[in-house]
């Protein structure tokens, strides 16, 4: 199937989120031409000062709702590539519908867009979440690909409102991903473009989006600055609680993840995990606590937690060597040795994630 080479024009919708606003400048740093949709001009003014030094190879389009009918299909027109980021993330609701009906239909919806005005484009990849892929075991457990979260759709048919809101964000994700793999393959005999699905689990560090605090960040993000920094959360707490341990990436680690996937013709009609290895939030407290010269002088004493206490029990991890095969991007001893450019690269270390993150949360005076 076709990959999209430098120089294609790629749409990007959330472009102002977390992942999407790393996975812009990423595309636009290795030569892309990027569209980025956003809700407002508010948004859309912030992302083009962001990338004022790329010209006329950056421009922004307003989506006010993403659910709407056609709200993509001016966005996809002249597209080689579209990287579909948009989605909710956040847990503070009541109706599962609040979380999943925007899911699904973005997705579906900027699909249908592609179908009917993206006669250019090649390949479409969709930011789904580890979350599509993992169940709740009693016993430690890897998951691959091949794996899928049935269970929390499940859980929210017979528990609606009262389930709890981990579980309606993952069945978000699972629903969203199968309504993609299941339109694509509806019409798979009337397209010229394939799909891709990349699965992170957490993603951590630097945030370039516009957020005036660290609790804008999102979930994931908002925790880890919540529990290594403010201390207003224990290790305990949180996603992912520190007694489970789970896994995680990079945020530009995941936007890289993201560019390869149109660039790799083997990547074509896959579901591919993008995870740098597992941790317990205890972990990411004692490497903040070991660097030397530390990155936050307005925060000398970081919490503690109890250090070196973390056993090496993981509840879940991931079998993430498809990304290594397909993508290029390796984990743990595999690419100890590698940089962080080149035909093969390594995920960023816990070391390197906290560093630059903690440099991120200084400068912006958190």
């Amino acid at each position: 199937m076709p990959t999209v080479p430098v120089g294609g024009k790629v749409l990007v919708s959330g472009a102002n989120g977390y992942i999407a606003a790393w996975l812009v400048r990423t595309l636009l740093q290795q030569g892309y031409i990027v569209r980025g949709t956003v809700r407002s001009e508010e948004k859309a003014g912030f992302l083009r000062n962001l990338f004022k030094d790329y010209g006329e190879k950056f421009e922004v389009f307003i989506v006010s709702d993403i659910t709407a009918d056609g709200a993509f299909d001016e966005a996809v027109k002249g597209m080689d590539a579209i990287e579909h980021t948009a989605s909710p993330f956040h847990f503070n609701v009541d109706d599962p519908q609040e979380l999943i009906q925007p899911a699904v239909k973005g997705t579906t919806g900027i699909l249908g867009s592609v179908l009917k005005h993206g006669q250019s484009v090649k390949r479409v990849v969709i930011t789904s979440s580890s979350a599509a892929i993992l169940r709740v075991e009693p016993k430690p457990t890897v998951f691959s690909e091949e794996n899928w979260n049935e269970q929390s759709p499940r859980d929210i048919e017979e528990q609606g409102r009262s389930a709890p809101a981990i579980t309606k964000y993952r069945a978000s994700k699972a629903l969203a991903e199968r309504a993609a793999w299941d339109l694509y393959h509806k019409h798979k005999s009337q397209i010229s473009w394939d799909l891709v699905v990349i699965n992170p689990p957490f993603v951590f560090g630097p945030s370039i989006q516009d957020v005036p605090n660290p609790f804008a960040l999102g979930t994931s993000a908002s925790h880890w600055y919540e529990i290594v920094v403010a201390g207003s959360m224990g290790p305990d707490s949180g996603a992912g609680a520190n007694k489970v341990g789970s896994s995680w990436a990079d945020v530009r680690d995941i936007a890289e993840a993201h560019v390869r996937a149109l660039q790799r013709e083997e990547a074509a009609n896959q579901r591919i995990i993008a995870s740098a290895g597992t941790f317990k939030w205890q972990e990411w407290m004692d490497v903040a606590n070991s660097l030397s010269l530390s990155p936050i002088p307005s925060h000398p004493n970081l919490p503690k937690g109890n250090p070196g206490s973390t056993d090496k029990i993981y509840m879940v991890s991931y079998d993430a060597s498809k990304s290594g095969r397909v993508l290029g991007m390796v984990s743990g001893a595999e690419g100890a040795h590698l940089g962080l450019t080149g035909e093969k690269i390594r995920y960023r270390t816990m070391e390197e994630c906290t560093r630059d993150t903690l440099a991120d949360v200084e400068a912006r005076g958190w």
